[in-house]
């Protein structure tokens, strides 16, 4: 294989889905709102997020109740991201496309503040030609952002692109900078929806890489 991987990280590298299940039901109580289960979320879950809320409450939230509803959310999240680690296999994934010369990098609408140490935390930072989250508001999808990550790379050389994520917004992105993808089920998403994209779906990281090498030909 020759392309370039863009990895995503929550939900695909990093295994959060149950603690974003926790924050999200954790929020939802002090709002005021009903719990939802996970194959609910699964189901309804989209990016720009506050489309997420709107298919939850049949409404779109206003600017105002969509800052609460993310800085509630979030709270939650982050206390409960350190009990969570890193995909089965991520790190010895990582590590052997880069023994064998190819190039990654990571782009993820986390804020760049947390994911950056996060990463370094679990040891894998050295794998990457470059780490970026997210820098602006919250309630954007992730097209422009990989537009200014590739744009950002060094020494890829023109090579084929391929992103690897767990959502339909990485699919949208890949799509929109002219990169291919492939989904994972370990996140987000339920397989039935990552389908929709159209693009590989699959469900370990291993097979993602497999199906990169064969879509990037």
């Amino acid at each position: 294989m020759n392309a370039h991987l863009v990895w995503d990280w929550n939900g695909t590298l990093f295994h959060d889905i149950d603690a974003v299940i926790e924050a999200t039901n954790a929020s939802f109580a002090e709002l005021g709102l009903p719990p939802v289960t996970a194959e609910r979320y699964r189901e309804l879950y989209c990016v720009p997020v506050p489309r997420f809320y709107e298919r939850l409450l049949g409404r779109l939230p206003d600017q105002d109740e969509w800052a609460v509803m993310d800085a509630t959310f979030h709270r939650h999240y982050w206390r409960l991201a350190d009990t969570c680690g890193l995909a089965e296999g991520a790190a010895e994934l990582l590590a052997a496309q880069q023994a064998a010369g190819l190039t990654q990098s990571l782009c993820s609408l986390a804020p760049h503040e947390r994911l950056a140490p996060m990463v370094d935390a679990h040891g894998i930072t050295a794998h990457f030609l470059r780490v970026d989250g997210r820098t602006g508001p919250s309630d954007r999808g992730k097209a422009e952002q990989m537009a200014r990550h590739l744009a950002a790379l060094e020494g890829i050389d023109g090579r084929p692109v391929v992103v690897i994520g767990d959502a339909l917004d990485d699919a949208a992105a890949a799509a929109h900078v002219g990169a291919k993808a492939v989904l994972y089920t370990g996140g987000s998403h339920s397989r039935a929806a990552l389908e929709t994209a159209g693009v590989p779906v699959v469900d370990s990281l291993a097979a993602a890489v497999e199906q990169a090498a064969r879509i990037a030909r």
